[in-house]
């Protein structure tokens, strides 16, 4: 495909990747594209900068089957990959989700999929090793106020991290993350890049939806007028701050975990903070589902409790009992 300019948007991404080293020199890139202007944009802005890098590129596209022009939706980004010459695949939900979280979990299992599965086509002598997303400033300022409402910790506030294991040996990068929605906008226009539409951005039943086009705004005109900067800005100072507490809460587990249990004496050593953190990891290795507050706290109370304390019952029956040193866990078999 041919260059047909090098921008201002063409130099920041070049240089957050060189900063950041997101994506690998000669990597094999899946690049999730749903037509609309944040994926068309990083779709674009990829190919002209794969002179500089010698990606591989392919373009994925995941049809929730929720609009009735999904399928007209998905044979678009099909035409948009012959026009730029790179490989398509697409996968459609056999269930449509029922939610926003659904569908999200769907979209990042299919994405797997597809940069795993198609490694075996004749299309692809290797799987792709890196998927790739159009989240942008926006999206992250948005996330972020989401994940606040609903009560969220550092973790749910620190919002689309740059880059993170999508599934073993595959990363989900997202380089977009210093764009605004208003620039991608602009990029498709210069470049004179046809949107697809999706109506279900419109619709305020979905919460995201209603903070983007009437909370984000109310607070742009009467707070902040650079509201999703700081939002944005506030996620990336998480980010460094929960990845530094994990790994610490990690290497706590590790010293403080038993089969069964976990030791008092080191845990009362620690803050609450690094408690609680050291507490969801063990429970997030034995518990059938992610462990809640609720779950997290009721261990955290055991850690200084009398012997033969115990708490209520845990996800799928199991017991965690105050033995001398130690916060036994028992399952309920």
């Amino acid at each position: 495909m041919a260059n047909a300019g090098w921008t201002l948007h063409h130099a920041r991404l070049h240089g957050v990747l060189r900063l950041r080293q997101l994506l690998p020199h000669n990597g094999r890139l899946l690049v999730a594209v749903s037509g609309g202007q944040d994926s068309l944009c990083l779709m674009r802005l990829l190919l002209d900068l794969q002179p500089k890098w010698g990606w591989e590129l392919a373009i994925a596209h995941c049809n929730h089957r929720w609009r009735a022009d999904a399928a007209d939706n998905a044979a678009y980004v099909e035409k948009v990959a012959q026009a730029w010459q790179v490989p398509y695949f697409c996968k459609t939900a056999v269930e449509i989700p029922n939610s926003e979280a659904a569908a999200r979990a769907w979209r990042y299992q299919a994405l797997a999929e597809m940069a795993r599965c198609f490694a075996d086509t004749a299309r692809v002598a290797e799987g792709y090793e890196s998927v790739v997303t159009g989240h942008t400033k926006s999206d992250r300022a948005e996330t972020t106020l989401y994940n606040l409402l609903r009560g969220s910790g550092a973790d749910g506030l620190q919002a689309l991290s740059w880059q993170r294991e999508l599934v073993p040996g595959i990363s989900l990068v997202r380089p977009l993350l210093e764009m605004t929605r208003t620039e991608t906008a602009e990029f498709c226009q210069l470049f004179h890049l046809k949107v697809w539409e999706d109506s279900t951005n419109q619709d305020l039943h979905y919460a995201r939806n209603r903070i983007r086009q009437e909370l984000i705004p109310y607070l742009q005109t009467h707070f902040n007028p650079q509201v999703e900067q700081a939002l944005a800005q506030t996620a990336e100072l998480l980010t460094a701050d929960v990845d530094y507490l994990e790994q610490t809460a990690a290497d706590l587990l590790q010293k403080a975990c038993s089969q069964s249990g976990l030791n008092r004496s080191i845990l009362q050593s620690i803050p609450l903070a690094l408690q609680r953190r050291v507490v969801r990891q063990f429970l997030q290795k034995i518990l059938p589902i992610a462990p809640s507050f609720d779950h997290v706290e009721k261990l955290v109370e055991l850690i200084d409790a009398p012997n033969r304390s115990q708490c209520d019952p845990l996800p799928g029956g199991a017991i965690a009992q105050v033995e001398g040193d130690w916060i036994q866990v028992e399952s309920s078999s």
